[in-house]
């Protein structure tokens, strides 16, 4: 289980996210306005990387929005993702720390699998050594198999799409064999109440996630935030 530590951090995380979050394909805003609206985490199994779903509410345009973000809290920069760096921060316990769009974070895309196959589990966002029950994971499809592994990334204005591979006849999870093409889509812009269309469809749907946050005005939301479908060729 993550450890939460009461301290503080330098910049803080809103900070950092006010800074990347403009020349994100899929943020409508240009000036972000920021308040933390929940989240949750998930476990490296390794206790090396900190996993953190954000959701931050950006009031800064007309309308207030919703936005998801994950990242993952490094010890040292990861190899090959300096496009995936939203910044450094100084931890009071922890020291320097290098923090990155989950997205693109090989630690987080394998948790996230996992915890849509039912092997992990959602945590409290801030307190340590706590289940989150209201983040779902739903499998329509029934089952997921073992040996999902992501094989790429792809940020677009409507989202983020991890290509996922099965692990075929190998079931090795290294994606070299021989089973069929997923996509896992991250939502990025939340949308409350949402949580079923065509997205939820069992027919393409092979799972996909639910959780809360909270509303600008007030109040509470529920709806999407990833979906796992077959890859459409």
């Amino acid at each position: 289980m993550a450890v939460i530590h009461e301290t503080t951090v330098t910049p803080t995380k809103l900070e950092l996210l006010a800074a990347w979050l403009p020349g994100r394909p899929w943020y409508a805003g240009s000036a972000p306005d920021l308040e933390r609206a929940g989240g949750f985490r998930l476990d490296d199994p390794d206790g090396e990387v900190g996993i953190e779903f954000m959701v931050v509410n950006d009031s800064a345009g007309g309308e207030p929005v919703s936005y998801l973000v994950p990242v993952a809290y490094r010890g040292a920069p990861l190899d090959g993702a300096e496009d995936a760096l939203v910044g450094t921060m100084e931890h009071g316990v922890l020291g320097k720390r290098w923090v990155y769009d989950g997205a693109h974070d090989p630690v987080v895309q394998a948790q996230l699998l996992a915890f849509l196959a039912g092997r992990a589990e959602p945590q409290a966002q801030s307190v340590s050594d706590t289940p989150d029950p209201s983040v779902v994971a739903h499998t329509p499809g029934g089952a997921l198999p073992a040996g999902l592994a992501a094989t790429g990334v792809a940020d677009g204005p409507d989202g983020t799409d991890v290509s996922v591979r099965e692990g075929g006849a190998d079931g090795n999870g290294s994606g070299d064999g021989d089973g069929g093409e997923l996509t896992l889509k991250l939502v990025r812009v939340l949308q409350g109440e949402r949580q079923t269309g065509p997205e939820t469809d069992p027919a393409t749907t092979r799972a996909y996630a639910t959780a809360d946050w909270n509303l600008p005005a007030g109040g509470r939301a529920r709806g999407l935030i990833a979906m796992l479908r077959d890859a459409i060729r």
